[in-house]
């Protein structure tokens, strides 16, 4: 592999050498359809349960008797986490009968809920059927969590829940100014997950220039071992690699941009050279044969069980595969290989944010027992429960003090030390469900990594998503601040 020097020395020839080859062989994948996630503003039902009283143990005026509702997303994270956090919710206020769900099934299971006018009063809103939360918060359908942000933590009644968090979080929930909306409880580092143990068998390491990723990814293949692989019904996961590599050939700017929905924002170089290297992959034949039709769990497993190096995707697969990753596998994240010398972010620049988002519907009859259960969760206890299960960190800054930390959590935490401020955080996947899942992840992204459409092509029909998403007066528009 050539060395960075050399690299940088090429210059603006990276970009040219990409749109020379990107004309070559193509693999298929077959079409498919993605579940709208949407949200009436319509409900039959505002009653709520008596208030408890409020005291210093009871900074949010629990009901203690009143029932409470929790719907949990089965994915990645499990439940046991939450499950937990609901025990000492019951041993903390006994009187109360709590219902606990979990489903894969977000938006078809409690879409007819939110339209009667009886949602549970929290949600985890995740997954591939996660509702759309621009729409939520447009339609005025979720409670403002300031309360349970300025309450006492559990762990220290002096400092606020709000003081105890990750750095970003309270931000994330924030979609139209001050009141936050959503409580992001993972902490996920999103890149190109590998097994360190692959690469030594290749004699190589984790390339930080684009040209050692092809050239990596042609000695694999020699190997028979396909240099990357992706959820192909789901491709909207190509961005948690793509979107960060964007930012560091272009600028933070450049995402910025993209969020705010502005004109041409797709068209910007930094978009293309991204674009085009990722098209270089499929073009050379170093996508794993067959992966436009796998999902999530298809294409992950493939992966970890030696089929390809590299995966597009967040901290939680370490412990979704938790039961086919080999002992030896020594998981690791990287951040986007450098493009050429003319990036103007370093290597290291990566996407870190929440993830995970719970919501408090603003119909829940008990919204104060919903906002007590995330206080309980937020607590270094719940975040010990959630990290030790689930191999992720939290919200909370901190809960790692005496836990054995997992290869793939170590790599997670050294990456987000290299980054250092480098550290992006694009907003469309939480602002636009719809455009991010559905138009740019299935309709565009999957079919240029399918080999069915070119750059080019791709990125006009993303700006055509864009402009027309921006110009729809009948969803809520955001922009950074």
């Amino acid at each position: 592999m050539g060395s960075t020097s050399a690299h940088n020395n090429e210059g603006l020839g990276r970009r040219d050498l990409i749109k020379r080859s990107a004309a070559l062989g193509l693999i298929a994948v077959p079409t498919m359809s993605f579940l709208s996630a949407c949200a009436s503003g319509d409900s039959s039902s505002d009653d709520k349960v008596e208030k408890g009283e409020k005291t210093e143990k009871n900074p949010l005026a629990v009901n203690g008797s009143a029932p409470l509702d929790i719907v949990i997303f089965d994915g990645g994270f499990g439940t046991k986490y939450a499950e937990d956090a609901k025990a000492v919710y019951e041993k903390t206020y006994p009187d109360a009968k709590v219902k606990f769900s979990a489903t894969q099934k977000i938006q078809s299971v409690l879409q007819p809920r939110f339209n009667g006018g009886t949602p549970p009063d929290l949600i985890d809103n995740s997954g591939a059927q996660q509702m759309d939360m621009g729409v939520l918060v447009g339609k005025k359908q979720l409670t403002d969590l300031t309360p349970l942000l300025d309450a006492p933590s559990i762990d220290d009644p002096a400092k606020k829940v709000r003081d105890t968090l990750r750095p970003g979080i309270i931000e994330m929930g924030q979609f139209d100014g001050d009141p936050v909306w959503i409580m992001y409880y993972a902490y996920t580092v999103y890149g190109v997950w590998y097994s360190q143990t692959a690469l030594e068998k290749l004699d190589a390491t984790y390339p930080e220039t684009w040209d050692d990723m092809l050239a990596l990814c042609a000695k694999a293949k020699k190997k028979d071992i396909a240099g990357w692989t992706y959820p192909g019904k789901h491709p909207y996961y190509l961005p948690f690699s793509l979107y960060p590599f964007i930012a560091k050939i272009g600028g933070v700017e450049v995402l910025d941009a993209i969020d705010n929905l502005e004109p041409k924002a797709w068209e910007h170089p930094a978009v293309k050279a991204a674009f085009d290297a990722y098209y270089e992959l499929v073009a050379k034949g170093y996508i794993l044969e067959g992966t436009p039709g796998l999902d999530h769990r298809g294409s992950q497993g493939a992966w970890a069980r030696g089929k390809a190096l590299f995966i597009p995707n967040g901290s939680w697969v370490e412990n979704e595969e938790a039961a086919i990753i080999p002992k030896d596998f020594k998981l690791s994240v990287g951040a986007p290989s450098s493009l050429d010398s003319s990036d103007k972010l370093p290597f290291g620049t990566l996407w870190a944010s929440g993830g995970e988002p719970f919501i408090v519907p603003s119909k829940a009859k008990n919204p104060e027992g919903g906002m007590e259960q995330l206080r309980i969760m937020l607590s270094e206890a719940s975040s010990k429960s959630f990290t030790t299960s689930t191999k992720s960190l939290s919200a909370f800054n901190g809960g790692t003090d005496g836990i054995e930390l997992s290869d793939g959590l170590k790599s997670g935490v050294a990456a987000l030390e290299k980054a250092g401020t480098n550290v992006v955080n694009p907003r469309l996947q939480d602002w636009y469900v719809k455009l991010q899942k559905e138009q740019i992840g299935v309709a565009a992204l999957g079919e240029m990594m399918a080999g069915r459409a070119k750059p080019a092509e791709t990125i006009k029909k993303i700006q055509a998503f864009a402009d027309a998403t921006a110009k729809d007066q009948s969803i809520k528009h955001f922009k950074h601040q």
